[in-house]
């Protein structure tokens, strides 16, 4: 089981979704940033790593919006999805093919990895 987190960034009635490199599992899928947990760091800190290095700013990860797990054909991750503020720095693609803005209406315009279609039907719901 790997351990994942993710931010759900909010703005202006719209979320933060990034598009997979083509390169790499799921490649071209849309997700939220964040990755793995490495040895020793909490949540947290992992999704704050995550976002510097993905996207060059710094975040705040507030209270745990969704915790899930999925099993893919070639791994289980346990998934924690934190709602999570900006507090510096402009998102930049420093990993991913692409970075969008999109309200809970636009969803199904996107393909997106299935483990966060769980999350993504929980934000429908609730907007």
């Amino acid at each position: 089981m790997v351990e994942v987190v993710a931010a759900l960034i909010r703005r202006d009635g719209r979320f933060m979704i990034c598009q997979r490199p083509a390169h790499k599992a799921r490649g071209l899928l849309w997700e939220f940033v964040g990755g793995k947990v490495e040895p020793g760091e909490t949540g947290q800190q992992a999704l704050i790593r995550e976002c510097r290095e993905e996207l060059g700013i710094t975040v705040e990860p507030l209270d745990i919006f969704a915790e899930l797990i999925h099993n893919y054909t070639d791994l289980s991750v346990h998934l924690t999805v934190f709602n999570t503020v900006i507090t510096s720095g402009t998102p930049q693609k420093l990993e991913h093919n692409d970075i969008k803005w999109i309200s809970p209406a636009e969803i199904s315009l996107f393909e997106f990895c299935q483990a966060d279609r769980e999350i993504l039907k929980m934000i429908i719901q609730e907007a």
